[in-house]
């Protein structure tokens, strides 16, 4: 990464990567599996997931339920390895009909408006970082420490962006929480990301039921089954395709969540262009879009959509729209066609 990427209760200065191809005949399909040290995978785990795969019971990547249902069922958790699969099968599935993913689902390719992330630093330096993202319509706080305020002070002393705030389950009082989103709410800010940890319940009920500002759910929606009760403790889902196994849930759950009434949002991890055009080719269903976390990375072997000025231009490629990965910035680990 460019800069240490630092939230609330960690720091990392990258993030284990996994991108796989999928062959068919004479064409190739590219997935990625990212995988943040927080969420248990790596990619001894990836690889052992990978060796008890065996696709040749397959004879057409269409129907892809069924293959991705196999996938799925392997073993439990795995979600980023599951997703890389899911992204390759269906760049694979676009090249073979000539479509591209959005197609595929019947979505349209808008102009997609993503948000810059700051992540936590000392004040002085996270407005030095909004001012390098002048450009983008939006910004995306990191916050949680015990310094919010001043950092919102000295942010909106360089700029009037609208924020987008990311508490990333920092804070713990409910109490406390309200009193800051009702100062936010006076600061531009559009909505509260993951305030309280995701197994505190009660807190969250209370505050999603006080809150100023909406409250969109995080590390605490991660599949499908997430959406039952979300909107008991928020008003929206942050979906991530390494949280949700990839593009297939990922598209029932933003479906599933806009019938229910629930904002929507999708987000990323820190991922290259190939991950990243995967879940852009979603973002007709996302009121908010958070597709940033391959700008900051230095060897991203991918090119897809080019993010001007905060704007994500998705077009009519067939597959995933990436360009040839330029291989020799990536680590060979494994080769499973």
């Amino acid at each position: 990464m460019e800069h240490p990427f630092r939230i609330a209760d960690n720091v990392r200065t990258g993030t284990p990567i996994m991108l796989i191809k999928i062959s068919y005949r004479d064409m190739e399909g590219f997935g990625e599996a990212s995988m943040p040290p927080r969420y248990g995978e790596d990619l001894n785990t990836a690889k052992v997931f990978l060796d008890q795969l065996d696709l040749s019971q397959f004879h057409s990547v269409s129907p892809i339920d069924p293959i991705l249902s196999y996938i799925d069922h392997i073993q439990p958790g795995n979600p980023a390895i599951k997703a890389a699969l899911d992204i390759a099968l269906h760049d694979l599935w676009g090249k073979i009909t000539k479509r591209s993913v959005h197609e595929l689902y019947g979505l349209s390719n808008e102009i997609l408006q993503t948000a810059k992330t700051i992540s936590i630093e000392a004040p002085e330096i996270m407005a030095a970082r909004v001012t390098e993202a002048k450009d983008f319509r939006y910004l995306k706080i990191k916050l949680g420490t015990a310094e919010d305020r001043a950092i919102i002070q000295a942010i909106r002393k360089v700029t009037d962006q609208p924020l987008y705030i990311d508490a990333n389950q920092g804070w713990k009082n409910k109490e406390e929480a309200a009193r800051l989103i009702d100062w936010l709410s006076t600061q531009a800010c559009l909505f509260i990301e993951q305030p309280m940890p995701k197994n505190d319940f009660d807190a969250m009920e209370w505050l999603k039921n006080r809150s100023s500002l909406p409250i969109i759910g995080d590390e605490g929606i991660q599949r499908i089954k997430d959406i039952d009760n979300a909107g008991l403790f928020y008003h929206g889902v942050n979906i991530k395709l390494m949280k949700s196994t990839g593009i297939r849930e990922a598209f029932t759950m933003l479906t599933t969540a806009k019938k229910k009434g629930l904002h929507t949002m999708i987000g990323c991890m820190s991922e290259t262009s190939c991950a990243i055009a995967a879940g852009a080719q979603l973002g007709s269903l996302a009121e908010f879009i958070d597709l940033d976390g391959n700008l900051g990375v230095t060897n991203d072997p991918f090119i897809a959509f080019p993010c001007v000025q905060g704007e994500i231009r998705v077009d009519n490629s067939p597959g995933l729209g990436l360009k040839k990965p330029t291989w020799d910035t990536v680590e060979p680990y494994i080769e499973n066609s």
